[in-house]
């Protein structure tokens, strides 16, 4: 691990290399720096318009030699206009009931969590996580962070009873930034597949960004030539982080 202490600045880290999770047969080290409780929210929002990621209190950004495959993308949610297809989405997922939480880790979060990770990612990198690295993943953060639980309709109930919370589909973990919302990692129930719950999610956060005023929706880094990052270009307009400037998707 490299440092590099800069006066008046925070101080940066390198990793060291490792095998690259989205292109076979390459490596990758990142650029890290931990945020200061002090002033996490507005290095936080700093970072996050030159490319960087937050993982619990570090922000990170890729920083590999030769390559620069992942590329920063952001939605511009106040010019969003959803096709016809994204709205036949958001209609089919009508029926969901969505909740602002604190940054608390669940039994039940855990279990989908789990769920998610033996069905789409058992070689990833977060294929062994447990129930303390998931608690660390949600509550370890400095900044204005929150869980947004996504449930089916609740369980019908006798006159006079206590309604049962409908059953938990997806989660978002989502920061709140200066210019924009930022979709720290996601996940949801992988048996739902025509409900496409991914997408809605992201929908839905542009959704939020407009309500809330402000016009960004960040998704993090979308590489050529991986195709589990091809949903990213979907959702237009969409701006990219080309040489420190974003960028609209039709000029890159």
């Amino acid at each position: 691990m490299t440092k590099y202490p800069l006066r008046g600045f925070p101080q940066f880290y390198l990793t060291a290399e490792s095998p690259c999770p989205y292109l076979p047969g390459r490596q990758e080290r990142k650029i890290f720096t931990p945020l200061d409780a002090n002033d996490a929210a507005h290095l936080h929002d700093h970072l996050t318009l030159q490319g960087f990621r937050r993982s619990q209190n570090i922000v990170y950004k890729p920083a590999c030699k030769g390559c620069n495959a992942c590329v920063s993308v952001r939605v511009a949610a106040d010019q969003f206009s959803p096709g016809k297809t994204f709205r036949r989405l958001q209609n089919r997922n009508a029926d969901l009931t969505s909740r602002d939480m604190p940054p608390i880790a669940t039994h039940d979060q855990f279990r989908l969590m789990r769920t998610y990770l033996d069905n789409r990612h058992q070689d990833g990198g977060m294929a062994d996580m447990t129930g303390l690295d998931y608690s660390a993943m949600v509550e370890e953060t400095e900044v204005e962070t929150r869980v947004i639980e996504y449930r089916l309709p609740e369980a019908p109930t006798e006159p006079g009873g206590t309604a049962t919370p409908g059953e938990l589909v997806a989660v978002a973990l989502t920061d709140v930034l200066g210019d924009g919302l930022s979709m720290v990692y996601s996940f949801f129930d992988p048996t739902l597949t025509t409900r496409s719950l991914g997408t809605y999610m992201i929908l839905d956060h542009i959704s939020r960004a407009r309500g809330m005023g402000l016009p960004f929706v960040y998704l993090g880094y979308w590489v050529d030539g991986c195709r589990k990052m091809d949903y990213k270009r979907r959702f237009e307009p969409l701006e990219h982080l080309i040489g420190g400037h974003w960028v609209p998707s039709e000029l890159v």
